[in-house]
């Protein structure tokens, strides 16, 4: 079963289920898959596409989680982080702290990456390789970390 298959099974279930915030999600997901397929970029929807779909639904989510507990809305950020979480279930497995610092290690050891000068050449490298396994604010703070040793 693919991406847009799951997805169509999916919303299904959760609108026969009546999970209105998952049946809500999910219809996102795939209003963001409609749009894709409609941009015209002449793009077919592979899993890195897939990947960045919902990855910058995830980063959404974030920054609306942020922005609703700055402003005192915690009912908002709470409904935020249970689309959040039904969205995840859609990536691929998130990589620890650990293993992102241990990719990171890896990955300067071939760019040759060992001062502050080389973030430029080590940042995107290691976004390559993490795209959709790691957030990127977490990466970027482990890469600063590993070069301002």
């Amino acid at each position: 079963m693919n991406f847009i298959e799951k997805i169509n099974e999916d919303l299904k279930t959760a609108m026969k289920s009546g999970d209105k915030l998952r049946t809500e999600t999910i219809r996102s997901i795939r209003a963001l898959i409609l749009e894709f397929q409609k941009s015209g970029s002449g793009k077919e929807l592979n899993e890195e596409e897939e990947i960045k779909l919902l990855s910058g639904a995830v980063k959404k989510r974030k920054d609306s989680i942020e922005q609703f507990r700055l402003a005192g809305r915690e009912d908002l950020a709470s409904k935020e982080e249970k689309e959040l979480e039904i969205i995840q279930q859609y990536l691929p497995e998130q990589f620890s702290r650990q293993k992102i610092k241990a990719e990171v290690d890896r990955i300067a050891k071939l760019v040759g990456a060992v001062s502050k000068e080389d973030f430029p050449r080590l940042m995107p490298a290691v976004m390559k390789e993490l795209k959709g396994k790691a957030d990127g604010k977490e990466v970027r703070s482990i890469v600063e970390e590993y070069l301002g040793k």
